[in-house]
This record gives C-alpha cells, sequence and structure tokens, in this order.
C-alpha cells in the first residue's frame, strides 16, 4: 500500500524532463507518405486499420454533434462498407436535393460529366481488350504476343473445341435417338396398316363368293323348271276345251 502510494504521489516532473528521459520521445514520429501501398497484405492491413477509425470517428460525429453522417467505402475487392445513423439513401436523396438547390449545380454537373467521361475511357479500353482477343482467338493480330501468351490462347482454344465437340456429340446423339424412336413406330403403324389392309380383303372375298356358294348348296329339283320339250302337238284335247277357244 505504501509503495502505491509513494508511486501514486510522487514527485512531478516537468514537461522538459519527460522529453528528456527518452531520445526517441525527443525525434518524435515520422510522416508518413501518402501513396499507394505496394504490398498486398500491409495495404490489407492498413486498410483495416483506416476503415475502422474512419467508421468509428463518422459515429463519434453523427453523436456528439448530432450530424447527419452518411459514410460508403468500397475496397479493392468490391466489399462494401457502409454507415449512416439514418440511412444512406436517405441522407444520399437529402444531398441530391441540396446539390440541386446550391448555386454551385454547375460545378456539381461537370464533376459528373467528368466523372461519365473517365467511364467511358474505361469502357472503351475494356472494348479494344475484348476486340483483341476474338481476332487472336480468330488466329488474328498475333505478331504482339508472347510465347506464354500463344501458349496460354493454345490452351483456351484447345478447352473450347472440346467443349464445341462435347455439345456436338450430344446433339447429334439426340438425334439419333429420335430417329430410332421414330422409325419405331411407323414400323408399328405400318404392320398395322397392313394387318388392316389383309382383314378388309378377307372381309371382300368372302362378300363375293357367298352368292356362287348359296348356289351350289342348293340342290336341284326338276319340278323347279317348266318342261318346254314335253309338250305334243297332236295331244287331244277335250271338245269342251276346243269350244272353249272360239271366239263368240
Amino acid at each position: 500500500m505504501t509503495d502505491l502510494l509513494g508511486f501514486g504521489l510522487g514527485k512531478k516532473t516537468t514537461r522538459g524532463e519527460r522529453m528528456s528521459d527518452s531520445p526517441q520521445r525527443k525525434m518524435g514520429r515520422g510522416k508518413i507518405e501518402i501513396k499507394r501501398i505496394e504490398n498486398t497484405t500491409n495495404r490489407q492491413v492498413t486498410f483495416c486499420k483506416r476503415r475502422n477509425g474512419l467508421l468509428k470517428k463518422a459515429y463519434e460525429l453523427s453523436v456528439l454533434c448530432d450530424a447527419e453522417v452518411a459514410l460508403i467505402v468500397f475496397s479493392t475487392r468490391g466489399r462494401l462498407y457502409e454507415y449512416a445513423n439514418n440511412s444512406v439513401k436517405t441522407t444520399i436523396d437529402r444531398y441530391k436535393k441540396a446539390s440541386s438547390n446550391s448555386p454551385n449545380t454547375g460545378s456539381t454537373s461537370e464533376t459528373n460529366t467528368q466523372f461519365y467521361q473517365q467511364e467511358a475511357a474505361k469502357l472503351r479500353v475494356q472494348i479494344g481488350n475484348l476486340q483483341n482477343s476474338n481476332r487472336n482467338m480468330l488466329g488474328e493480330s498475333l505478331s504482339s504476343l508472347s510465347v506464354k501468351d500463344l501458349k496460354s490462347l493454345e490452351s483456351k482454344l484447345e478447352k473450347g473445341i472440346s467443349r464445341i465437340r462435347s455439345k456436338k456429340n450430344e446433339l447429334l446423339f439426340a438425334e439419333i435417338e429420335y430417329m430410332r424412336k421414330r422409325e419405331f413406330d411407323l414400323h408399328n403403324n405400318n404392320q398395322l396398316l397392313r394387318a388392316k389392309i389383309v382383314e378388309s380383303e378377307r372381309n371382300v372375298n368372302m362378300m363375293g363368293g357367298g352368292e356362287f356358294e348359296l348356289m351350289q348348296s342348293h340342290p336341284y329339283d326338276p319340278r323347279d323348271f317348266f318342261q318346254v320339250n314335253g309338250l305334243q302337238h297332236n295331244q287331244q284335247y277335250p271338245r269342251q276345251d276346243n269350244m272353249s277357244l272360239q271366239l263368240v
């Protein structure tokens, strides 16, 4: 307890004495050059530290000063970090309204124009790169490519050709299977039509030969026919019959 009190009630040191105790304190912290950090790991660590500090400062500003604060941060990988004491969308709408009513509208429009011009330039570069890539795929403009680039292009082409052949074979197999099924259906329909034709011919033959078979099945009876040769010219009829033939 005495040691603690003695430590807490020790004699005070002046600023000059404290500065003279350590030569490092005398030198102070050197300035950091503001430029892009080339090392990826150091850049990521610095980003995390500065981002957290920035979010903390934005929170403190909104609480201490009752200010409406909206903070949006995008990392190099495209991840979004944001903070807003109200909402980011509401704050952006308020900013747009204030910008449209402010006398600096012309400068804002110029800034937007410059931004869109930069985006258009980036898109032109991307379009040019894609056109060069397409020409390389067709075997054109290969003089500017190195051996490594040519090997990479060859590998891409081989993979593409393999996928194209696989898709072509898949479509051909599907077409062959469809044609086989169609052939099977046509064969079955042909057999069905042949059976119907045979049955119809059989019915026609049965209907056409029925009358002839009916005549052959009826026995011959002479009583059914009139015997003309049996009549005799010299046959004597009774007188009564002869008188009946006379004209009155």
